[in-house]
């Protein structure tokens, strides 16, 4: 049976990717992107966001799943606004159409930066919902460069895979038959990253940071068709899963290694 899929980053990537898988498999799916796609929104903008909603209920009236895909690695407290609260905020803010749905789902593209040491401090912030706390933690951090500003991407990755896992059995959830559920990919290829892949110097950087021994770097279509099945009325029972899609690096030392069944925040030695 036909869905109604909102993907958002949908104009390029793992969401262009994730647009076509879907319409493949006969579903009807609204893009939304800053630009290239269906709808056109600043998911950094709540009142963007609520536009958007409105747009889509006069249109269809209702959706069957969301992948909130959309992401940016800029290093500024810009990947909380877009990463975690443009997740969550659009999340929320669709979930009336999704509860006119027989089969809701949602998927949200977290990363396995969530598994490098990031800041707790600024994860709690963000988790809390403290968006603007968290806005200006993030710019102090930028304020010391790439290298520390990076921690804006990493605890915005952590937080929503977070996000998803505290959701899944919520009666807001659970309760009215929502699977959520995230995927994580390791190091992908997409035009965000053709660059520095495109070189073996580059190459050598990438995967040293997150290893990838089984294949190298992931490509797009193998995120694409884990999300459709994620938001597919077949996945019934599986939620609050966050699905490592890269190549093995949750599996090496440098991601969890083997053991997984120990307090998380060891990451960041707190």
């Amino acid at each position: 049976m036909s869905r109604i899929v909102v993907v958002t980053g949908a104009g390029s990537g793992i969401g262009k990717s994730t647009a076509e898988v879907l319409r493949e498999q006969g579903h009807t799916v609204v893009g939304v992107d800053l630009k290239g796609a269906d709808l056109d929104v600043d998911l950094s903008d709540p009142d963007a966001i609520a536009r958007m909603v409105e747009q889509i209920s006069e249109t269809h009236g209702h959706v069957d799943a969301v992948v909130a895909n959309a992401g940016t690695q800029s290093n500024t407290s810009l990947d909380l606004k877009v990463n975690y609260f443009g997740a969550v905020d659009t999340i929320k803010a669709l979930a009336p159409l999704l509860a006119k749905s027989d089969n809701p789902r949602v998927a949200v593209t977290a990363s396995g930066a969530s598994l490098q040491p990031t800041d707790y401090s600024l994860v709690e912030l963000l988790l809390a919902g403290d968006r603007e706390k968290a806005v200006a933690y993030g710019d102090k951090l930028a304020e010391s460069g790439p290298q520390v500003g990076y921690t804006n991407y990493s605890a915005s990755k952590r937080a929503i895979a977070t996000w998803v896992r505290k959701m899944a059995p919520t009666e807001e959830f659970a309760g009215r038959g929502i699977a959520i559920n995230a995927v994580a990919p390791g190091v992908v290829e997409t035009p965000m990253t053709k660059e520095l892949l495109a070189s073996e110097e580059g190459r050598k950087l990438a995967l040293g940071t997150m290893p990838a021994p089984l294949n190298g770097p992931v490509k797009p279509e193998s995120i694409a068709h884990t999300l459709a099945f994620t938001v597919s009325a077949e996945n019934r029972s599986m939620t609050g899963q966050i699905l490592y899609v890269d190549g093995g690096f949750d599996s090496t030392e440098q991601g969890r290694g083997a053991d997984i069944w120990h307090e998380p925040r060891h990451i960041d030695n707190v």
